[in-house]
């Protein structure tokens, strides 16, 4: 590890590397496993302003719906190490329902109030949302509808809370006797209602095209999180709508765009819209 970005933090909280290192495929944060004192753990270092702010959200939780922060400081973050062998990804092939119901759990348990103050750091949901409107603008249809749809939601929130901002099936990890938890949170703040639109596109495109699997899980999630079930729709067409926004025009993703604006078609059906 001589020369390694890692070396100056394994030094400073003395661990001891345990794997290989690799990098995150779209957010380039690098993360090595190591331990402490014997235990397992991962170490993280942050590359993109979202995942920084990150870091000081999975403090905040205090482990709480997500896994407990050991150390923090700068761009590293130091994990307790999810070691369970369960896949959400796996589950849902066999059991979408079950899958569903734990990461509405993990959700509400990163909502739950807190007693300190929120990171000052938090990005409101109005801000997330600006890319979506003049990819709205250029290109009407679904997205426009999806536009028309956060503004109305974005207008009049309610519940609001600390958010994940991007939670699916491969962001709630198997911790073991500690269940089932969250990694790699965005960092924003808003109606709690947007942080379970993005399960709607997971595990992946294909597994989440089919418009009964939509019509299904609406209901996993209505029952399971306690929310509004035309409000539920209403996020997952906006956050669809705001995800096709983000790669519509960036020629690296060309097949991503389609993937989001099925599910916004999808929703946008069942809205009657």
């Amino acid at each position: 590890m001589t020369g390694s970005p890692f070396r100056p933090w394994l030094d400073r909280w003395d661990l001891v590397p345990d794997g290989e290192a690799f990098s995150t495929p779209h957010t380039g944060s690098w993360l090595l496993p190591v331990r402490r004192d014997g235990a397992p753990a991962m170490l993280k270092l942050a590359q993109e302003p979202e995942e920084r702010r990150g870091g000081g959200v999975m403090a905040w939780w205090d482990g709480r719906g997500a896994a407990v922060v050991l150390a923090h400081e700068d761009v590293a973050l130091l994990l307790e190490r999810a070691m369970g062998p369960g896949s959400l990804v796996e589950m849902a092939k066999t059991d979408d329902d079950g899958a569903t119901r734990i990461l509405c759990h993990a959700a509400l348990g990163l909502h739950a109030p807190r007693a300190a103050a929120p990171p000052a750091t938090l990005v409101p949901l109005r801000q997330w949302f600006a890319a979506l409107e003049p990819c709205a603008a250029r290109h009407g249809g679904v997205l426009a509808q999806a536009h028309a749809t956060a503004q109305a939601l974005l207008a009049e929130p309610r519940e609001i809370s600390v958010l994940h901002g991007d939670i699916h099936h491969e962001n709630v990890l198997d911790f073991g006797p500690r269940g089932w938890l969250a990694i790699d949170p965005k960092g924003l703040i808003g109606e709690r209602g947007f942080d379970y639109a993005n399960i709607f596109r997971n595990p992946d495109p294909l597994f989440a095209a089919p418009p009964e699997r939509l019509r299904r899980q609406a209901w996993v999630v209505v029952e399971a999180a306690g929310l509004e079930p035309r409000r539920l729709l209403q996020w997952i067409l906006a956050y669809a709508g705001l995800s096709a926004s983000w790669t519509l025009e960036d020629a690296k993703d060309r097949d991503e765009p389609a993937a989001a604006l099925t599910i916004a078609e999808i929703a946008a059906a069942q809205l009657g819209l």
